[in-house]
């Protein structure tokens, strides 16, 4: 029998934390989506994969997560959402302490506010 000591160790890459850093992401913007009152431009944006970069050393994990939020919306409370849905995911799955997490918001969704009607009707009043 090997002793604990002399089993060896398992290592999990950079980029598998980064992918379960962004489907927790997605989880959490999702959850967000589902509560808002306007759902329009939430919705698309939960629908976009956040990108996600891991740096892991020595059992603690560092994450970088960029995001597309719906607007108008509460940014802070989101990001704030998405940063503790990571850290508790990640830590849950590798066991990993997860000290740091920034979010990055890349892109916000506004809704359209035109009326289905007026789309119908565009290009027919144009000169031609």
């Amino acid at each position: 029998m090997v002793e604990a000591g002399e089993r060896g160790a398992t290592r999990i890459a950079d980029r598998v934390v980064a992918k379960i850093a962004s489907q927790a992401a997605r989880e959490a913007l999702r959850a967000g989506a589902a509560t808002a009152p306007d759902t329009a431009a939430l919705t698309d944006a939960a629908a976009a994969r956040p990108n996600a970069v891991a740096a892991v050393r020595g059992g603690v994990a560092r994450v970088r997560v960029a995001v597309e939020l719906g607007y108008p919306s509460d940014i802070g409370a989101q990001c704030g959402a998405v940063r503790r849905h990571v850290v508790e995911r990640v830590g849950e799955l590798t066991g990993m302490e997860v000290p740091e997490v920034a979010v990055m918001v890349e892109r916000l969704h506004v809704p359209r506010w035109e009326h289905p009607e007026q789309r119908a009707h565009r290009g027919r009043d144009r000169v031609r």
